[in-house]
């Protein structure tokens, strides 16, 4: 497998194995006391053990946050932030799926901000009120392939206080090295690969089809779901295939490089009952998929059929594309319906569709929506029934 570097939209990093140039990463960076941001499980690793054990062979002092939620909260960025200052370090390494790379890209930037970090959701200008100077420098290690967060200028944390996810938002959140290497990806489970295989296409899909014009963004999301539909289906069944793997990380920074452009309903239904139900993001952007798709097909059934086209669909129509994605569900175990997920009594249907209405994908969606609208998809979802 060869080597690439490439710098779009930052310093990446490709290959197997690349994982033993972090120490070149730190060096290129000037860290010299990195914190390493991951989840409780990884960081019991061999991968974390080992990239530890080079680091301090090559005698960097580098200190451990491992307390990440599956769905990260503030309180996971507040705990970084007091250790990160309190260990005296210089940047952070986010090491791990998304939520470890959105926690550890929230606290280097709140390390050196005196607002909260509610002050800079992605609304407006919010996100000028930071002390630029003040954001430590980034390396992120993805070792999922789905959400994209090392490509992203974001992340997604969730308020506890309101049970609302947030968007918090800067050009600085995009880390300035990432590495991909396939090998850290093998021992993912094949549930968790399927999932986050969906999240990857949520995101270049919803890109695509989003409002607005951003011919580059398209042409990644394009690439990004050929890639997918190559892939994914290996990368679940044989999850050793390192090509596969490499092409679904590859896959999974498309599609956070291309939603840029925007994103939709898919999203605007996923965060609520990730906050509230605590369902995999990716999971939840799976189920939602068809039903959303089939909502805005009177807006969006032109740029279908030229994924269809572009992925080479032996049916190229928007029922096609649809019936494909029916059928890439099946083969990667993932439920049709929102109640074979979560028990009806435990969706509050007009809450949910309240916080999906308000959430900042909805602005992206292809069609205009309304509070009604979301509760229609949440009941669909439920039935399983698509929108004719």
């Amino acid at each position: 497998m060869k080597y690439y570097n490439w710098n779009y939209p930052t310093t990446m990093w490709i290959g197997k194995d690349r994982i033993k140039d972090l120490t070149l990463a730190c060096e290129g960076l000037n860290i010299k006391r990195p914190l390493l941001v991951t989840d409780s499980s990884l960081a019991q690793s061999n991968i974390i053990k080992n990239a530890i054990k080079d680091l301090k062979d090559s005698k960097f002092s580098i200190e451990i946050y491992s307390n990440v939620k599956g769905n990260p909260t503030g309180t996971n960025v507040k705990e970084g932030v007091l250790y990160y200052n309190k260990k005296k370090c210089d940047g952070v390494i986010a090491f791990g799926g998304g939520s470890a790379l959105d926690v550890g890209k929230a606290v280097a930037f709140m390390s050196g901000q005196v607002l909260s970090i509610w002050e800079f959701e992605d609304i407006g200008d919010n996100w000028t009120k930071a002390n630029s100077d003040k954001i430590a420098p980034i390396i992120a290690i993805p070792t999922t392939a789905g959400t994209g967060s090392e490509t992203g200028r974001a992340s997604v944390i969730l308020n506890e206080e309101t049970g609302v996810k947030k968007i918090i938002f800067h050009p600085k959140f995009l880390p300035s090295i990432v590495i991909l290497d396939p090998v850290l990806t093998i021992s993912l489970p094949s549930n968790i690969t399927a999932a986050t295989g969906m999240d990857a296409l949520a995101h270049n899909l919803e890109a695509f089809c989003a409002s607005g014009y951003h011919p580059m963004a398209d042409g990644i999301a394009l690439e990004g779901m050929k890639l997918i539909k190559d892939w994914l289906v290996e990368a679940v069944s044989n999850g050793n295939n390192l090509e596969a793997r490499m092409n679904m990380l590859t896959a999974a920074s498309m599609g956070s490089t291309a939603f840029q452009k925007g994103l939709g309903a898919i999203h605007s239904l996923s965060h609520p009952v990730n906050a509230l139900n605590n369902v995999h993001h990716g999971l939840s952007n799976a189920i939602f998929m068809p039903y959303v798709l089939t909502f805005n097909k009177d807006v969006i059934e032109d740029k279908i059929i030229k994924v269809s086209n572009y992925i080479e669909l032996e049916d190229s129509t928007f029922d096609g594309f649809i019936n494909w994605v029916l059928d890439l569900r099946k083969k990667i175990n993932i439920p049709h319906k929102l109640s074979n997920v979560i028990d009806e009594k435990d969706l509050d249907i007009d809450k949910l569709s309240m916080m999906a209405i308000n959430d900042p994908s909805t602005l992206g969606n292809p069609k205009k929506l309304t509070k009604e609208d979301m509760k229609i998809m949440y009941q669909s979802s439920i039935s399983g029934e698509l929108f004719k």
